[in-house]
């Protein structure tokens, strides 16, 4: 049995889980499990390569996420969740389309530190809502690269200092396109990684 194919063809056409039924989300978290049960990287913190770089969202269970589209006029583009394992710091950017001109992203900057094999703690640290005309940007790669860098992206954004914002993060599943992850508020998390 191929348990990959099966989670990909039960979320594909669920916009990330906007369009899902509570069918839809009983059959799609029980192929969540089946692959995790596979889990060829059960250590994934061993294996650093597999887990740096872009990862776009396929589906969540967040209603943190995907609370965003409620915006009149404006929907939900792509999502991604940027991680940068050698400064331990992760994005998660996403993209809000609607207007022309209007296009826009929200995006958390966050650090993370591994405490077990497969957990991380993330401390939220930068918060950013902007016009993607206004700062340039393109993709989340090129965003990020111009954060690291030191450049101002934004006139304004809010920082935090607040030791409660954060949570942690579980990934349970890992190979090289597609990771799984399960949050701190019982969130699910289906990402494919970017080529």
């Amino acid at each position: 049995m191929d348990f990959k194919a099966r989670l990909l063809e039960a979320v594909a056409g669920r916009n990330r889980g906007l369009l899902m039924t509570e069918s839809d989300k009983v059959k799609i978290l029980s192929a969540v499990e089946k692959l995790e049960d596979h889990n060829p990287n059960p250590k994934p913190f061993e294996v650093k390569p597999l887990l740096d770089g872009d990862w776009r969202l396929l589906f969540t269970t967040s209603r943190d996420i995907l609370g965003i589209d409620r915006f009149p006029l404006f929907q939900l583009g792509q999502i991604y969740q940027c991680i940068r394992m050698s400064s331990a710091k992760l994005y998660n950017v996403a993209e809000i389309v609607g207007v022309p001109f209007l296009e826009g992203f929200v995006s958390v900057a966050a650090t993370f530190e591994p405490v077990s094999d497969k957990r991380v703690n993330v401390k939220f640290e930068r918060y950013m809502v902007g016009s993607q005309r206004l700062v340039g940007y393109q993709n989340p790669k090129q965003f990020i690269e111009a954060l690291e860098g030191g450049k101002k992206v934004l006139p304004a954004d809010i920082t935090s200092d607040n030791p409660r914002s954060g949570g942690w993060l579980e990934v349970t599943y890992l190979d090289e396109d597609l990771r799984i992850g399960r949050g701190n508020q019982g969130s699910v998390f289906v990402l494919a990684k970017e080529k």
